[in-house]
């Protein structure tokens, strides 16, 4: 099953110490581009995280966040009173110098490193959990993806179809097209009232007909669309291929409008492309 490289998945647990959120987008990318944005306590899950993805994905940029809201419990703040009264006493000793005055306030006392001190919490059970609640996220992400694939999988299949009807149209038109050019030839000569050597004219008709020929063409558009058709069926990483493929069905389709030699047959060229460039289009979101 093809995947897309577009997808989002969000999930939420509540432990003993606070409600962990992990939130991951992704979108396409030449390759895995991995990003995120975790609280400064939890910054050493990273490397951990990166396998998890690695071990998961192919391709795709990649953004992932985590958020800890700890438990109103938890959020209490103490007062380190130790350390303000050894602020205070140093302040005091230098005031015994400067001069009397207390230049300290509560509030300068309460900036000071380690003088508030908000409830421990268990990091390591934490990040445990979020491990495992990680790796349901990702699990999340690849559904959303798949189902995203589906749809994508649709999309380039029926186009697929469309274009080797026309591919099939082209062809039955041909002979219809190299009659028309024979009949438009003769009354140019006609109408120039000549009389030319008629074994010579009709291989000059054959040569034309030969250059105008696409036949080659159309069976080689087939042969890619073939192509196309197996690759969505493999169980495997197919983004780079099918794109490759969509270059080569687009070489075929310029060709073949080089080689219209009837409005209806620059029609379908034209119809071509446009079916191309939108299959294009949906496998740039392909892993």
């Amino acid at each position: 099953m093809i995947q897309s490289m577009t997808a989002f998945a969000r999930t939420t647990q509540e432990s003993t110490d606070g409600a962990i959120t992990w939130e991951i987008r992704s979108v396409n990318s030449r390759y895995l581009e991995l990003h995120f944005r975790l609280p400064e306590e939890f910054r050493e899950l990273e490397p951990a995280l990166r396998d998890i993805l690695k071990t998961h994905l192919n391709r795709g940029k990649i953004e992932v966040s985590m958020r800890f809201k700890p438990l109103e419990s938890r959020q209490n703040l103490t007062v380190n009173t130790d350390l303000v009264e050894g602020l205070s006493a140093a302040a005091d000793q230098v005031h015994a110098v400067i001069g009397p005055g207390n230049a300290l306030s509560a509030l300068e006392f309460m900036k000071w490193p380690g003088v508030l001190e908000a409830a421990s919490i268990d990091t390591k059970n934490i990040s445990a959990i979020a491990l495992e609640l990680f790796t349901n996220c990702v699990q999340q992400l690849i559904s959303a993806r798949q189902r995203e694939g589906k749809a994508l999988h649709h999309l380039i299949q029926t186009r697929c179809f469309d274009a080797q009807h026309l591919a099939d149209k082209a062809d039955s038109i041909m002979p219809e097209a190299i009659a028309a050019q024979r009949e438009h030839l003769l009354a140019k000569i006609q109408d120039l009232q000549i009389s030319p050597d008629l074994e010579r004219l009709e291989q000059e008709i054959v040569l034309l007909a030969q250059k105008a020929d696409i036949a080659e063409e159309t069976d080689r558009l087939r042969t890619h669309i073939n192509e196309v058709l197996d690759i969505l069926q493999r169980q495997e990483p197919v983004g780079r291929r099918l794109d490759f493929m969509m270059q080569e069905l687009n070489r075929e389709a310029n060709t073949l409008s080089s080689k219209a030699i009837k409005t209806e047959l620059t029609r379908i060229a034209v119809d071509l492309k446009v079916l191309i460039e939108q299959m294009r289009e949906q496998v740039q979101n392909i892993e």
